[in-house]
């Protein structure tokens, strides 16, 4: 039985030290599996979009030809987010994960411009970003709440569900 399934969370080879799926081989699984769509969330970059975009748009074109359905790509990234200032140089710091995707042009645009920043005025051992700057750039992006390192996860796991709810909010 063939269940309509969207991976929102999959990390690539450009998940430095922590994915080790080559877009090609990652996409064509997807697709023997019945995926109509994947979403791509490397850890604080997006070093890999050029390369799945266009992987995806050959084997697309490889299905079509075959008759096939093709795989849509949802770009995102897992960002790290510090509750603080992203300009803070602070050892002991604060940084959760978060999953944005991109919903449409405009959210790609402001994904990447967040991604960016996260390297020019937040990298502090990682690239970093801040709710400020995510709230300038949140047009067209979905946000979820990310892996067990995410804030909302992590204020649960501290069993405090007013912080959860605030990091919601």
């Amino acid at each position: 039985m063939n269940v309509p399934f969207t991976h929102l969370h999959v990390h690539t080879q450009y998940s430095l030290l922590d994915g080790a799926s080559k877009p090609k081989e990652l996409l064509q699984r997807a697709m023997e599996l019945g995926m109509d769509s994947i979403a791509i969330t490397d850890h604080g970059n997006m070093y890999g979009a050029v390369d799945i975009y266009q992987t995806a748009q050959k084997l697309n074109k490889e299905a079509e030809k075959e008759g096939k359905p093709g795989l849509k790509v949802i770009f995102g990234c897992e960002c790290y987010i510090t509750p603080g200032s992203r300009f803070d140089r602070i050892d002991k710091q604060t940084r959760y994960h978060l999953i944005l995707l991109a919903e449409n042009q405009e959210g790609y645009h402001n994904l990447v411009k967040l991604v960016s920043l996260g390297f020019i005025d937040g990298f502090y051992r990682k690239p970093r970003i801040d709710k400020d700057i995510l709230r300038k750039y949140s047009k067209g992006i979905i946000c979820l709440s990310a892996c067990i390192q995410g804030e909302v996860p992590q204020m649960i796991l501290q069993r405090n569900l007013d912080g959860a709810e605030r990091a919601l909010q």
